[in-house]
């Protein structure tokens, strides 16, 4: 496989682990994977972890202090990758981007894309906010931009709910990304 570069976005949700098992998965094939955090997604995950599987700098703050920060990672890392996902993507984050709002780096970035490449989301939340109707709008939304929405699994959740909203497997999400890049010819 060709070295593709792929961000990996994490939002607030206990399928973070998920997430780092994709990342894995990624980077043992030959990607190179560069991640965004938001500030409630370190609630669930820690940065060493992200900078140990992928040997590159976390993404958390637009205007954090740090030598090697221009202060426009939103754009510059639209310009970089292949492919993005968010994976875990939260009800948050998929209803401020169908909205616009632009008030974190991922949000920004989001904002900053094209739509040239690849643009996926992989929901995980609670079955009632996957199914509330400002989610169902989102996707919709999204999806008429050129958004690549993944459908969530049915199944048992965190919270004990049994329902959809239930993050695809890594290894699933794995496969698509790959058949999105080759359909690419990236």
């Amino acid at each position: 496989m060709s070295k593709y570069k792929i961000l990996v976005a994490f939002t607030g949700s206990i399928a973070c682990y998920k997430g780092c098992s994709l990342v894995s998965k990624l980077v043992q094939n030959n990607c190179e994977v560069k991640t965004i955090c938001t500030k409630s997604a370190l609630n669930f995950i820690g940065l060493s972890t992200l900078q140990g599987l992928t040997n590159n700098p976390v993404y958390t703050d637009m205007f954090e202090d740090r030598i090697d920060k221009t202060n426009l990672e939103h754009i510059e890392l639209t310009k970089w990758y292949d492919l993005a996902i968010v994976c875990p993507a939260s009800a948050n984050i998929i209803n401020k981007f169908a909205a616009g709002i632009a008030d974190d780096l991922l949000s920004t970035t989001f904002l900053a894309q094209d739509f040239s490449k690849p643009f996926l989301i992989a929901p995980a939340m609670n079955k009632n906010m996957y199914e509330h109707p400002a989610t169902q709008n989102s996707f919709k939304t999204l999806t008429s931009w050129g958004v690549t929405i993944l459908n969530s699994e049915v199944g048992y959740q965190a919270c004990g709910d049994i329902g959809p909203g239930r993050l695809l497997e890594p290894d699933k999400i794995f496969q698509i990304i790959i058949d999105r890049l080759k359909d690419l010819h990236v």
